[in-house]
């Protein structure tokens, strides 16, 4: 039996998974090496949130990590920094970095940032394997 979606006029549609989108790896990896890959959808939004925030993209980037806290026990954050700490992973996209501290980088090895602008949501996605359960807003997750 297959499952139907009503789409906005009324006409039923096959629902369908989402597929993965097309992962970027960074300048100088090869893609089966375990880092960070982002989407090309995340890197234009990592753009345009840069110039906004006048964020230099030659010093500064966009950090990732992981906190306590949340409902399912670790948290997601995302924030603009203006120059990668000493012991940093950095992850160059183009004109675009990516920051992840030693222990942020425990749990977030092999993930794809992502970008989604839908009517219901807005905002980046972690597309991590390493979470095992998530909670349903998707900002925390248990490894």
């Amino acid at each position: 039996m297959a499952a139907t979606l009503t789409q906005i006029g009324g006409t039923p549609a096959e629902a369908q998974p989402q597929a993965m989108p097309a992962a970027i790896t960074a300048d100088g990896q090869s893609p089966e090496q375990k880092g960070v890959q982002a989407t090309e959808r995340a890197l234009k939004r990592i753009r345009i949130a840069m110039a906004k925030e006048n964020v230099d993209p030659s010093q500064g980037g966009l950090r990732l990590g992981i906190q306590g806290g949340g409902c399912s026990g670790l948290s997601y954050n995302i924030r603009f920094d203006t120059q990668p700490r000493e012991r940093d992973r950095v992850f160059q996209f183009g004109d675009v970095r990516l920051f992840v501290d030693p222990k942020s980088f425990l749990y977030l090895h092999g993930m794809v940032l992502d970008y989604e602008e839908t009517l219901m949501r807005q905002g980046f996605n972690f597309i991590n394997p390493n979470s095992k359960k998530a909670c349903g807003c998707g900002s925390s997750f248990s490894a």
